[in-house]
């Protein structure tokens, strides 16, 4: 009899719209790039916050401005958010973000700069913050259904070790969780390339199956195409993937399926930083393939916690989402093991069944959702890239 993981529990924070969230932060939240300044200043004179700044914010417009604001809206609405701090250069976008994240219930007050200053706009930022950390530092865990997590995947600096042990792996984890209520989520657009027809077939639906060759084919008209007499190998394959033994974009987007298991079908696909609006079930993202960049979007939709299979090994973290390792190449556990948490290595020498290397990433979820600290969080890596879709007015 299958088990029912619905009854596996974890302890973590039910929030005001009865999201789960893993961690427990107090953020201060730049608007735009010229007030990371000012919300790092508040950062240095509370502790127990986390200042994210970012390189983006001002004079974007249209589709552009609009990603920026869902990114920076559910980066603050997360639910590994407790409360949040929002500064920005001037009132009306402030606003937009802070009345964005206030529909979660969570606590969020907003301050800017112009006609104050830096040193006002930091001392009444600074007061506002210390209060969120006593009131968040306060909040109880409570035992929550390990599906009621919303768990992302993306793989990075791809082999021949990824298609075959630690991709497999996440697949088997989502072929377990997700039909039990988990919310999952894969993308990495370009990294499809080659394998798109699989792809279009897993979808639930045939509508689903048309919006990704809809999003696929708007990625190759948009950015393949225009430079197709570019040399694109130092992109899709990376150098690092070629020198894993990937030799074309083919193989390296056939491993990268294997992220989605055997039985599991996505239900929608999703823009950048969109939030899931269908249910509980997988999506597909259109993202980049930087692991950065597809993480920070991954984490405005809402997933509180990401799974990152690595062939050669990966360093990257998030600020507010906590990334979990999984590797199955001998050499980069030897090299490299400072910085991943689940071993699979022994799916390559036959001492270990894909089914157990998903138990054992099952495993590190409940442990990490329990609050163990992942690599990268121990390491600080923080890693937070804004995806810009073009030049700024």
């Amino acid at each position: 009899m299958a088990f029912d993981f619905t009854q596996d529990m974890v302890k973590a924070w039910r929030r005001e719209n009865g999201r789960v969230g893993v961690r427990n932060h107090v953020l201060i939240l730049p608007v735009d790039d010229i007030s990371n300044a000012a919300c790092e200043a508040v950062a240095n004179n509370v502790k127990g916050t986390m200042a994210i700044p970012h390189a983006y914010g001002r004079l974007q417009f249209g589709e552009d401005l609009d990603l920026h604001f869902r990114t920076i809206i559910g980066t603050g609405a997360n639910p590994n958010v407790a409360a949040v701090v929002v500064i920005g250069i001037e009132p009306e976008w402030t606003r937009i973000i802070v009345e964005g994240i206030a529909k979660t219930g969570k606590p969020v007050e907003g301050f800017w700069i112009e006609q104050i200053g830096d040193f006002e706009t930091i001392r009444r930022a600074s007061w506002k913050a210390k209060e969120y950390v006593h009131w968040a530092s306060e909040l109880q865990k409570e035992d929550c259904p390990l599906t009621d997590l919303w768990v992302s995947t993306k793989c990075g600096e791809s082999d021949t070790t990824t298609g075959l042990s630690s991709c497999p792996t996440v697949g088997n984890m989502y072929d377990k969780l997700l039909p039990h209520g988990l919310y999952g989520c894969f993308g990495e657009t370009s990294e499809i390339t080659g394998a798109e027809h699989i792809c279009a077939k897993r979808a639930a639906t045939p509508e689903a199956a048309e919006k990704f060759m809809r999003t696929f084919q708007a990625y190759q008209d948009e950015v393949i195409e225009p430079f197709k007499t570019s040399d694109l190998s130092d992109s899709q394959p990376t150098k690092g993937n070629i020198l894993g033994g990937l030799t074309t974009i083919e193989e390296k987007a056939l491993g990268n399926l294997e992220k989605i298991g055997r039985s599991s079908t996505y239900i929608d696909v999703l823009e950048p930083a969109e939030a899931p609006a269908k249910g509980n079930g997988l999506y597909f993202m259109d993202t980049s393939s930087a692991a950065a960049e597809c993480v920070t979007l991954m984490a405005a939709a809402g997933y509180v916690i990401h799974t990152f299979p690595t062939g050669q090994g990966n360093v990257v973290g998030n600020p507010i989402v906590p990334v979990i390792k999984i590797s199955g190449n001998p050499r980069t556990l030897r090299t490299m093991s400072e910085h991943i948490d689940v071993d699979v290595t022994g799916v390559l020498r036959r001492d270990m069944t894909i089914d157990q290397a998903g138990d054992a990433l099952i495993g590190m979820i409940k442990r990490t959702a329990n609050g163990r600290m992942t690599a990268a969080e121990a390491l600080g890596h923080r890693e937070f890239s804004m995806t810009k879709l073009y030049r700024s007015a």
